[in-house]
């Protein structure tokens, strides 16, 4: 720094100049140097070194440093000039003299701050001198040169502002843009001083610094380029620690730089691949928002340019970290804007994460949708839509929420406009129909938001009445039939609210006074009808009591629900109650919330009297073709009568006008039946008063109403006579008019001999004792005895199962109509006065068993019977719903009834169960008719089951509410209570006409299907099940006699059997049993049983041996012990695997799942060594189908002598293994259900010495079965064996053995003990009766069969379809026995061979052979109410009875041949019993 001027310099000044020095006073200072700044202002760049002397003395500290701005700023003035005259060889040397004089410049350009100052001339001067000049290149020179350009750029950024004109800005420009250009490096600190500006909060705090930077950037975009990359390298590669500023702010800073000049960041983007793949989620974070910016600017290409980049930024839409698929999503919508070419991949990216298990980013695609809809509607496509659309069905309330009220957004927005663009109302029509759709769903909250949509978007509830009425209009025609259904539903949901809330205020003000209505059930009833998370029970209580005290509110409240209450009436009281509720802004207020709420629901804003004149002037132009707006809709004019029916069970009262029913009268006679039809009904619905309100209308309407009654369709006459109740006062004689009418009509001949029938049924409805007489002799004399009784004509052959409505025939529709008379007439009696009653339900029954045909003379098809049986079964349910005619309906009619819902016809399966559904529903059918749902287990359609299953959980829990809301109804739990239901359906399921008898396996199997379909609602969840309340309902029907047939011993244990299923459903199936205190007593309706008997403890089993329950599937160790599962049907037998014979006094039972793995060798020697205890009998792996079948020339070759030896030799051990097995297993008193525990009682004392060898044949043809190898039974016995395999699923290795109750320890030890001792014996009985020869059939050799065998029994179970044991013979035709409920699930695999005896059999076991053919040969007869499954869904349709083939696949019959129990009386005793086990080979 130069302290002082050398003497020896030599100072010239320029002509007109006077010296300048320290003593000389301030102003006179000022005064010279403003002279001299002119002189070198004037100055050129000729001939002017004598000037050296003096521009060094300039630089000097006393005018660098004086105290005078002044002094300072015209020296830096002079200085400039000086470095513009010696350019460009300045005359200052000396490199700290240089870095002083420069840092005393840029400290006088500070004065650029102020434009306004009077000096401001001389620092523009003084700023254009040093960028015209370039002056400060001179600094690249110097060594430390940084500091004096980050001192000038400092200054620079922090001097321009807005008050700076272009030329300031550009002169800055101009004087910073060489000093990085041209120099040879960029610090890092200039770097910073530069960039800090083009970030936050740097960015937003100084605009213009941040302007001057860009610009300063994109001049320098090329030299500045090397340092950047070099910057983000170290940074962002590299990872090192920097003291830059903007190191913070890195990928702000990329984003700025790409918006600035992106080819400063050609070197660093390919960087930013790795940062996406980071390990951070902060850094993926980051870097995905950066690019999704970079991606998404308008202009950008940046995705064309690096497709490495763009495909790895569209892979983070599948991030791990929520919130970078949160980034992700929200920046879509501007690449859909911004860039219409990306759309593809961004929509792709999108169709995934709106299925994104987190419901933020669900929320964020809809988003994203809705944004884009805001901005630009065309840009929405119709997969964008796809994506709301499935989000309104989101399992999360808050975005179902997000979903519907976005749809409803985009709605108004286009459907509002002044011109509609016709694209964008097509993009929009399907909205309305996805908003009331969403009322289907249970919630509240869906409800209320779908009710608000309505208000807000769909029919926005400002406009104009005459508008928003043909808004509403043109809204309702276009609806599908679902979102209608929803439409209506919401209309009466609202009805209902307004009335909850009448009966509320009715309540409050009668409270405290004597009699008053009680006021919580009725909170309770409003509580329902409002959000749960609103908590509306705590805060409507709060509300009740705001009513109590508040007179002026609760009138308010009162206007609001008074029927004549107008819109604009509503609006402000409305308003004036949320004003009084109060709610503070930010505070969550819940009270506020549902009070709003509620008055959404129950405030007529949208209907009143004016916009009903209004709606009805708009549905006359539909009808009349006048109303343009409902051009292209079609069926416009019946869709718009409906509107006003809907709207006529809502609003009654808003039909007030005689303009209104004016117009009614005008659609009464419009040209469409239908229009007219449904006008009576609106009629009916309003016109109550209108006699007295409206006479001259009353008096044009009631001759209308008269003529057609008589003379118009069934439709159309009963709404007209329904019509005449309501409006007439006095409707009697106007009915006998009628009645007297359509009785002279009722002949066929007659044209509106249907008409005629069906008014008479709702005239003896309306007005049973005024025609009492008349009506008992038309109904036995025409009714039943000329119409139901005859069949005047031959239907029209037939193939299908049903056809459509105008296809019937006039005589089945009067036979249809005939039923529902019936059923009119004595729902008018209201009482089974001289039989009546019991006389229709007697004929409807008959109906039912004939399938349709009452009178049995064939004359009627196949679809006309089943429409006939189907409304049989209806009228029945109506009748159903009187409790007088109820309490008569006998089981067997009512076991009649339930198979129906097993038709053979689907279309019958299907209206049935609709039509048994509502009944139940509306809780006016008994619950015994739920029980009716256990047979839906048997339908062929996996979807009608799902239906049926969905219709029973809907009662189920309908009575379980209502008993919660209902505390009186707890009187009669025994008629509300579900879980009543089981004793009804354990006694149908025992009346199942397949359930010939109680150890019929197959029949259990779907019994035990059938009981579940019903205990699994019951059961399934815990709050509601109570395991001792079931336990001990069956235990206490196991201890009563079946009340329809007491005497009957065979249907008792029917029922038992039944009984016993149900325990093992209970033990293996339900898994949440919670023990609950109860001490109510499960009461059985006397109806069905006898009382129950205490004397005694029926712990029997009454279930075959080998029927399973699945259990739950064992895991773990078991699981390993036990090996895999076995294999399915068609797959090759185990090689390793074979069957072995255990003799015993009884059924032994095998509590494991596996026979013990115990050392063979030695018992099967000594085994060996008694050849004449061999057991010559072979058979297949079925194990009953054997048992009843005896093939003497089989059973006698040497090669199966062979086999038997080594089966024979294995039967003590596994006997022994199994006695030791049970000894272990035994212990404790629980006792597995579903099997009998034999007893040794059972063989000593129970039975004489002269039955006792007979009851051991019975054993063993029930237990008994031979050894068979896996390679034996070649061709069609081992095709049998597969068969069996397949149908079982699971032998008995697989499931654990069951065992009952009532065994117990002193029973089993009884057992173990005497085994031997009854084994030896059990051998001497076979040896003495043939060598223990047993009966066997093979498949192959049924040629032997003898003609006494063939017989074919027709009471024999038609569920299954069987293949008979003779050969293939021409089919026979087979008399149907009625009451056979249809084989609704006839499959080949269901098909088995039935044994007979051979004709080789002992002379004394001919009377078996007769009784056991009896019993267990079946005839494969296929009923024509049997459903077989089709393609279609719907039944074969098929009506002639057929024979299977021999050759179909055999199956298991265990449960036939146990039928040989009953009969096996004159037998001798054959020897042990046999229990079949299997072992696993070495």
């Amino acid at each position: 720094m130069a302290k002082a001027l050398n003497k020896t310099v030599k100072v010239c000044y320029p002509p007109g100049c006077k010296e300048v020095s320290e003593e000389i006073p301030k102003d006179e200072l000022i005064r010279r140097l403003k002279l001299l700044a002119r002189a070198f202002q004037d100055m050129g760049q000729d001939d002017n070194d004598q000037y050296a002397g003096l521009a060094l003395m300039l630089a000097t500290d006393f005018y660098l440093d004086h105290q005078n701005k002044d002094v300072r700023l015209l020296v830096a003035c002079c200085i400039a000039d000086v470095f513009r005259i010696f350019a460009p060889e300045a005359p200052y040397k000396d490199q700290d003299h240089l870095k002083e004089i420069f840092l005393f410049l840029i400290k006088q350009l500070r004065g650029l701050e102020d434009p306004e100052a009077p000096s401001f001339k001389r620092y523009f001067y003084l700023l254009e001198n040093l960028a015209w000049v370039k002056s400060f290149n001179i600094c690249i020179e110097l060594d430390d040169n940084q500091e004096i350009f980050c001192s000038l750029f400092k200054l620079m950024f922090s001097t321009v502002s807005d008050k700076h004109s272009s030329k300031v800005k550009n002169f800055m420009l101009d004087m910073m843009t060489p000093l990085i250009a041209e120099a040879d490096t960029v610090s890092q600190e200039l770097l910073d001083v530069v960039l800090i500006n083009i970030v936050e909060p740097q960015k937003s705090q100084n605009k213009h610094a941040y302007a001057l930077a860009k610009d300063l950037l994109r001049r320098t975009s090329n030299a500045i380029e090397p340092y950047i990359q070099a910057f983000f390298n170290n940074t962002l590669m590299l990872g090192k620690t920097s003291e830059s500023e903007v190191s913070d702010h890195l990928y702000d800073l990329i984003y700025e730089l790409n918006q600035v000049s992106p080819n400063v960041l050609l070197a660093v983007l390919p960087q930013l691949e790795f940062k996406l793949k980071s390990n951070e989620e902060h850094e993926r974070k980051h870097v995905t928002k950066l690019l999704a910016k970079m991606f998404s600017e308008p202009g950008s290409d940046l995705a064309n340019q690096n497709k490495p980049l763009w495909y790895c930024f569209l892979g983070r839409f599948n991030d791990i970290s929520t919130s970078v698929r949160i980034i992700c999503c929200s920046f879509a919508q501007y690449f859909v804007l911004n860039h219409p070419e990306l759309t593809k991949d961004i929509l792709e990216q999108l169709k995934v994460r709106q299925h994104d298990p987190e419901e933020t980013v669900r929320i964020e695609v809809i988003n994203c949708v809705m944004n884009v809809a805001k901005k630009d509607f065309d840009f929405v496509n119709e997969e964008m839509m796809t994506f709301i659309k499935e989000r309104t069905l989101d399992k999360k309330f808050k975005i179902r929420r997000e979903g519907l009220l976005g749809l409803g957004t985009m709605y108004k927005q286009v459907m509002t406009k002044e011109t509609i663009n016709p694209q964008h109302e097509k993009k929009v029509a399907w909205i309305k129909n996805k908003v009331f759709h969403a009322y289907y769903q249970n919630s509240n909250d869906d409800r209320l938001l779908v009710e608000r949509i309505f208000n807000i978007n769909l029919v926005p509830y400002m406009l104009p009445a005459d508008v928003r009425m043909l808004r509403l209009l043109r809204l309702y025609c276009t609806l599908d039939d679902h979102a209608v259904k929803a439409f209506n539903e919401l209309l009466k949901h609202r009805s209902s609210v307004r009335v909850q809330v009448m009966q509320l205020l009715e309540a409050i003000e009668l409270h405290g006074q004597p009699n008053a209505p009680p006021l919580f059930p009725r909170l309770a009833g409003l509580v329902r009808t409002l959000p749960e998370q609103q908590k509306p029970q705590e805060y409507l209580k709060k509300f009740s009591q705001k009513l109590r005290d508040d007179k002026r509110m609760r009138h308010l409240l009162k206007v609001v629900v008074h029927p004549e209450c107008s819109c604009k009436k509503a609006e402000e009281a409305v308003k004036e109650i949320l004003k009084k509720i109060g709610c503070n802004p930010g505070q969550a207020n819940y009270m506020y919330n549902l009070v709003k709420s509620l008055l959404e629901r129950i405030a007529p804003v949208m209907i009143d009297a004016v916009a009903m004149e209004k709606l009805v002037n708009h549905v006359n132009e539909t009808l009349t073709g006048l109303g343009e707006n409902m051009e292209g809709i079609h069926n416009a004019g019946e869709k718009s009568v409906k509107l006003l029916l809907a709207l006529s069970y809502a609003y009654p009262h808003h039909f007030r006008t005689a303009e209104v029913f004016e117009k009614f009268l005008t659609f009464l006679n419009h040209d469409d039946d239908t229009v007219s039809d449904i006008t009576q009904q609106i009629i009916t619905n309003t016109g109550s008063n209108l006699q007295r309100m409206h006479p001259d209308i009353y008096s044009s309407l009631v001759p209308v109403l008269v003529r057609t009654a008589k003379m118009g369709n069934p439709k159309q006459t009963k709404h007209a006579i329904r019509c005449i109740s309501v409006v007439c006062k006095n409707k009697e004689p106007i009915l006998a008019q009628v009645f007297e009418y359509v009785k002279r009509n009722l002949d066929p001949e007659s044209a509106n001999y249907i008409t005629s029938i069906v008014a008479l049924g709702h005239i003896a409805k309306l007005c049973p004792e005024e025609f009492a007489t008349d009506m008992k002799s038309i109904v036995s004399r025409i009714i039943v005895k000329d119409l139901l009784m005859q069949d005047r004509t031959d239907s029209v052959e037939a193939t299908e199962s049903w056809y459509s409505d105008h296809l019937v025939a006039e005589e089945t529709q009067a036979k249809v109509q005939a039923m529902k008379l019936l059923v009119r007439w004595l729902q008018g009696l209201k009482s089974n006065q001289n039989n009546s009653g019991t006389s229709t339900l007697r004929l409807l029954y008959t109906v039912i068993i004939h399938e349709g045909d009452l009178m049995e003379h064939g004359r009627i098809n196949k679809p006309e019977l089943a429409r006939l049986r189907l409304q049989a079964g209806c009228c029945m349910l109506k009748l159903a719903e009187e409790t007088c005619y109820s309490d008569i309906i006998p089981c067997e009619q009512f076991q009649a009834l339930a198979l129906l819902i097993n038709d053979s016809c689907y279309h019958v399966r299907v209206k049935f169960a609709i039509k048994l559904h509502k009944g139940l529903l509306n809780m006016r059918l008994p619950l015994e008719f739920m029980s009716i749902f256990s047979l839906a287990a048997n339908d062929p359609l996996k979807e009608r089951q799902r239906q049926l299953k969905q219709f029973l959980n809907v009662n189920i829990q309908k009575r379980r509410d209502y008993l919660k809301q209902n505390p009186a109804a707890r009187n009669r739990m025994f008629a509300i209570l579900p879980d009543y239901i089981l004793p009804y359906t354990v006694h149908l399921l025992a009346h199942d006409p397949d359930f010939k008898t109680f150890q019929q396996t197959d029949a259990l199997k779907n019994i035990k299907d059938c009981l579940w379909f019903v205990m699994d609602p019951l059961t399934g969840r815990s709050e509601d099940y109570n395991y001792a309340f079931f336990r001990r309902m069956i235990e206490n029907m196991k201890q009563t006699k079946d009340a329809q047939c007491p005497d009957d011993d065979d249907m008792n244990k029917k029922l038992y059997a039944v009984c016993d299923v149900a325990l093992g459903l209970m033990n293996t199936k339900t898994t949440n049993i919670t023990l609950k205190d109860n001490n109510t007593e499960p009461v059985l309706p006397a109806k069905l049983f006898t009382k129950p008997d205490k004397s005694y403890t029926n712990t029997k089993s009454y279930l075959p041996k080998d029927f399973n329950f699945d259990g739950p599937r064992r895991k773990g160790v078991q699981a390993l012990i036990d090996g895999p599962p076995r294999s399915g049907y068609g797959s090759k037998p185990d090689p390793t695997t074979t069957e072995i014979i255990v003799e015993s006094p009884g059924p032994v039972v095998n509590p494991h799942p596996k026979v013990p793995r115990t050392k063979r060798g030695p018992l099967r020697k000594k085994k060996e060594e008694e050849p004449g205890k061999e057991n010559d009998g072979d058979s297949n792996e079925s194990d009953s189908l054997e048992k009843n079948c005896g093939d003497s020339d089989k059973s006698s070759s040497p090669e199966v002598a062979k086999k038997s030896t080594r089966s024979s030799s294995q039967d003590k051990n596994s006997d022994e293994s199994q006695s030791s097995s049970e000894h272990t297993s035994r212990g404790g008193r629980g006792v597995k259900a579903g099997t009998k525990q034999t007893r040794l009682e059972d063989f000593k004392v129970k039975l004489s010495p002269a039955k006792r060898g007979k009851d051991s044949v019975k054993k063993s043809l029930v237990n008994g079965t031979n050894k068979r190898t896996a390679k034996a039974g070649e061709g069609d016995g081992s095709e049998s064996a597969k068969h069996s395999r397949k149908r079982h699923g699971s032998s008995e290795e697989d499931v654990p053995s069951k065992r009952t109750r009532g065994a117990t320890s002193e029973d089993v030890e009884s057992q173990r003990n005497t085994r031997a001792a009854d084994t030896k014996k059990s051998k001497g009985t076979k040896d003495k009766n043939g060598g223990g020869k047993s009966y066997n059939c093979d498949v192959s050799e049924t040629d032997s069969v003898s003609k006494e065998g063939s017989v074919s029994t027709p009471g024999a179970s038609p569920r299954k379809r069987r293949a008979s044991s003779p050969p293939p013979q021409p089919s026979a035709q087979v008399k149907r026995s009625r009451l056979t409920r249809s084989n609704i699930k006839t499959t080949d695999s269901d098909q088995e061979i039935v044994p007979s005896p051979t004709p080789s059999a002992e002379p004394q076991k001919t009377l078996q052979t007769k009784k056991q053919e009896t019993l267990v040969k079946k005839t494969n007869v296929r009923n024509v109410r049997r459903a077989k499954a089709m393609s279609n869904g719907t039944s074969d349709g098929e009506d002639t009875a057929e024979t299977d083939s021999p050759s179909s696949p055999p199956r298991r019959v265990a449960a036939l041949t146990r039928a040989v129990q009953s009969v096996g009386a004159g037998e001798d005793a054959e020897g042990g019993v046999r229990r079949k086990t299997r072992s696993r080979k070495k």
